[in-house]
């Protein structure tokens, strides 16, 4: 059975990045020690691994972000329940759209992303934050 995709997910991420704001690498860069902004890394540990994150950026794997967010959840994280801006990112800035106006939609406010993600960051030769 063929399945018929009624909506891809370059439609999602176009509709995500329509409602949600995007900053560029050189504004993040400039909020990375302003205590209102917390930076959410959403890329999966083999990735954090591989090639280290954002000095101080919470990690959060894609798949947890609604069960972290939602306060009723038995997996809520305390994080996301602070009066700050919440600053997603992920590889390449696809899952960070998807998460970013997913959390809006849980009420989660105010929320961002950053345009190219990790790899506009690295491209830029911003400090980054090695793993064990």
């Amino acid at each position: 059975m063929v399945q018929n995709i009624v909506k891809g997910y370059k439609a999602l991420i176009h509709e995500a990045n329509e409602t949600v704001k995007t900053l560029n690498v050189e504004e993040c860069q400039s909020l990375l020690k302003n205590e209102d902004h917390i930076f959410i890394d959403l890329r999966d540990f083999r990735e954090l691994q591989r090639e280290g994150k954002i000095p101080g950026a919470f990690s959060c794997p894609r798949g947890m972000l609604e069960f972290w967010i939602d306060q009723e959840s038995p997996y809520h994280k305390a994080i996301f329940n602070q009066d700050k801006t919440y600053v997603f990112y992920c590889a390449s800035a696809w899952r960070s759209a998807l998460s970013a106006k997913t959390a809006s939609e849980m009420g989660l406010a105010p929320v961002c992303h950053i345009a190219g993600g990790f790899t506009a960051w690295k491209k830029n030769g911003y400090e980054i934050e090695t793993l064990d």
